[in-house]
């Protein structure tokens, strides 16, 4: 199955971060992590209405469901999908109430790599993260904070910078 027929407009792409193999729309760039069972649909369904790039920050917490439960913070991350919830939430509150930064608490907390830059994912355009993530991050206006997003890699909170 080395060179699986694909349906007319896919690419089978090789993802960096995991690993695992997903299918990339050669039209609109969206992706997924499912095998395509149709051709491509060139117009993405007008999907391109607003911008084609946005700027986002965000902090991640991971729990063992996660698709990697590990990161730079912990080895082995053992909490419940529900603790990480709670975590998100707590942190959002305290975003939203003036009590911390966005950045501090990324910093601090995030579970990604982008810690280190307090969360900054510098921009991108449709089709660079997975879909939940992107629908929320294309969703928001310049800093606007995301309610808890669940992506294959945890829960996250987004705030759009750009």
């Amino acid at each position: 199955m080395a060179d699986e027929e694909l349906p007319a407009g896919w690419e089978k792409r090789l993802s960096r971060s995991t690993g695992q193999h997903y299918y990339l729309n050669i039209y609109t760039k969206e992706s997924q992590w499912d095998r395509p069972d149709k051709p491509a649909d060139p117009s993405g369904n007008g999907k391109t209405d607003g911008p084609e790039e946005v700027q986002c920050s965000h902090l991640l917490v991971k729990h063992s469901g996660s698709r990697r439960p590990s990161s730079w913070r912990e080895e082995n991350i053992t909490r419940s999908k529900e603790e990480a919830l709670d975590l998100v939430k707590s942190y959002r509150e305290q975003i939203a109430s003036g009590k911390a930064t966005f950045a501090e608490l990324a910093s601090k907390y995030s579970d990604c790599s982008s810690a280190k830059r307090g969360g900054d994912l510098g921009p991108f355009s449709r089709g660079a993260m997975q879909k939940p993530f992107e629908q929320a991050a294309f969703a928001l206006k310049v800093g606007e904070l995301s309610s808890p997003v669940h992506t294959d890699s945890g829960i996250h909170i987004i705030q759009r910078t750009a």
